[in-house]
């Protein structure tokens, strides 16, 4: 009898040991099935990075470098100085004087100041963000010099600006009347101080990457 009662227990243990081995093994088989749909429906990085992006600016004080600089850390996009052959002085740019030569230049339409360099591989981008000062309530005419030095087939471009108290309407305006076949996104003013944050809000807004 007791012989027998041994039996039943080994049986049973071996039963309750077979039992908890397939459970285990199925819990195993769900969560690895579980793992593998969780990553594939990921985003890449590839995904996220989207787009190929240049920051291209104009600046002569130093706050719409500062503008673009925090455009290009919130984009990862690459940085490029629109630079005019004949770098501006001082005296080139006194409002008051109507004889200077950047009062000369915005008062005539026509004029295309030179540049001094070129973006190498112009072509791998996607999307272009192009910054300027606002000069009597214009876009400088470096920018239109820029603008048509290029083609923008096939690109998004983005304009901003700095300014101590003009908007960017009117620039804007006068950017799409002119090169009316490019595809613009709407604009934004930055402060020479604008914040990462305030930046990051604005990119995010446009849905680019």
């Amino acid at each position: 009898m007791k012989k027998l009662s041994q039996i039943l227990v080994l049986i049973f243990s071996s039963l309750m040991i077979f039992c908890f081995s397939a459970c285990a093994s199925e819990n195993s088989t769900d969560n690895t099935a579980q793992s593998t749909q969780q990553s594939s429906s990921a985003p890449s990085t590839t995904e996220k990075s989207g787009s190929k992006i240049l920051v291209a600016y104009f600046s002569c004080t130093g706050n719409t470098e500062n503008a673009a600089k925090q455009i290009a850390a919130a984009t990862g996009g690459d940085l490029y100085a629109i630079q005019p052959a004949q770098p501006y002085t001082v005296d080139d740019l006194n409002y008051n004087d109507d004889t200077t030569r950047a009062t000369t230049e915005q008062h005539d339409p026509n004029i295309r100041p030179a540049l001094s360099g070129t973006v190498d591989n112009f072509q791998q981008y996607d999307v272009i963000f192009v910054g300027y000062p606002i000069w009597w309530d214009q876009a400088p005419r470096v920018i239109n010099t820029f603008m048509e030095s290029y083609d923008f087939s096939d690109k998004t471009v983005i304009p901003f600006c700095t300014s101590g108290g003009s908007n960017i309407t009117n620039s804007v305006n006068q950017l799409k009347s002119t090169y009316s076949d490019i595809n613009w996104l709407d604009g934004k003013r930055l402060g020479g101080g604008v914040s990462a944050d305030e930046v990051a809000s604005w990119i995010d807004s446009l849905h680019i990457k």
